[in-house]
């Protein structure tokens, strides 16, 4: 086994060639590229209409595009950005004129915070609710959790989100929390445990709006998986050998019905990393989401690259944790 996963890692690299490579061009060829906001940059405007106040002369917007590589090929381009990286050097970025490393190191840990509650807190809410589901299939309690998880499934997240600050944070309804950021403005000045609580309170609406977005995906897939194995032979077979129907189900039918759980387990460990735009933007948390979306919308190539390049990698390991949890699961899977 130790083949496949050598194999795997090895072509983490040309895949990520692939995608950085191609991302580039795009962004290299698009209008209103990185060469038109710099120099949008340099002009300013001097009304309400946007009127500039400077002139960019012709040299300046070639000293501009030699700085930005923009006036060498793109495949030339792209072996400069790249031979910048095997230098683990991510470059600076334009927007917020730092290094892109020094950037995602800072906002990387407030993603990480909030989506690693949310993964764990989805994980253990969704696997018992799935099983539950299907033990007590057409009962009333799998139709009244059915329409809750139909009904959170039906609202954007974003959409969800304002609507817990009304309800919850706004004093409209309720003032039980704050309505946004990671931290109070006070926080260092609060005690151990006051900083424990400023936390929790903190990242409780943004952790509840994180596990409404895999909620029922995750639910429905645990249950309609574990109805599957429930339907198969081998428990029909231990149940007629006198092995209770609570035991075949947990000794049995439970970890292959896992297998479907750990498929998508790359990918939401990949959304751990990346941050959720939405949620950043609604509860004004300055995390990865949030910095990624700026990269794009400044056209801040470097950053822009810099976050490609972490999110694609992450991705990439994402895919082989969930390769490694088949073989835990299920140790007579063979990907040879």
């Amino acid at each position: 086994m130790w083949k496949y996963f050598l194999k795997r890692f090895l072509l983490i690299f040309p895949t990520l060639l692939g995608i950085t490579f191609l991302v580039f061009l795009i962004s290299h060829f698009a209008p209103g590229g990185p060469l038109n906001s710099e120099i949008a940059k340099l002009k300013g405007t001097g009304n309400l209409a946007g009127a500039s106040t400077k002139q960019i002369s012709q040299e300046e917007i070639e000293l501009i595009k030699q700085r930005l590589h923009l006036d060498k090929p793109a495949p030339v381009a792209y072996l400069l950005w790249l031979k910048q990286i095997v230098q683990f050097d991510l470059g600076e970025s334009r927007l917020h004129s730092r290094k892109v490393s020094e950037l995602i190191v800072e906002k990387l840990p407030v993603s990480l915070f909030f989506g690693l509650s949310g993964f764990f807190l989805t994980y253990l809410i969704c696997i018992p609710l799935g099983i539950q589901k299907a033990l007590k299939e057409g009962s009333r309690f799998d139709f009244i959790s059915s329409f809750i998880i139909f009904f959170t499934y039906s609202l954007p997240v974003f959409a969800f989100a304002m609507l817990l600050l009304y309800l919850f944070a706004s004093g409209e309804v309720f003032s039980f929390f704050p309505l946004g950021h990671e931290v109070s403005d006070f926080y260092e000045d609060l005690s151990f445990w006051g900083k424990v609580n400023d936390r929790l309170t903190h990242m409780f609406l943004p952790v509840i709006c994180y596990v409404v977005g895999s909620f029922a995906v995750l639910t429905l897939l645990m249950k309609n998986s574990l109805l599957d194995q429930i339907a198969k032979e081998y428990v029909r077979t231990a149940i007629s050998k006198g092995l209770s129907f609570p035991d075949s189900i947990f000794r049995h039918a439970f970890r292959n019905s896992l297998i479907p759980i750990a498929t998508g387990f790359g990918s939401n460990l990949t959304l751990i990393f990346s941050g959720s735009l939405f949620i950043e933007l609604v509860f004004n948390i300055d995390g990865m989401g949030l910095l990624s979306f700026e990269a794009v919308r400044e056209r801040d190539t470097d950053l822009m690259m810099g976050l490609l390049l972490a999110q694609s990698f992450l991705g990439l390991i994402g895919k082989i944790v969930s390769d490694f949890c088949y073989i835990l699961i299920d140790p007579r899977i063979d990907f040879e």
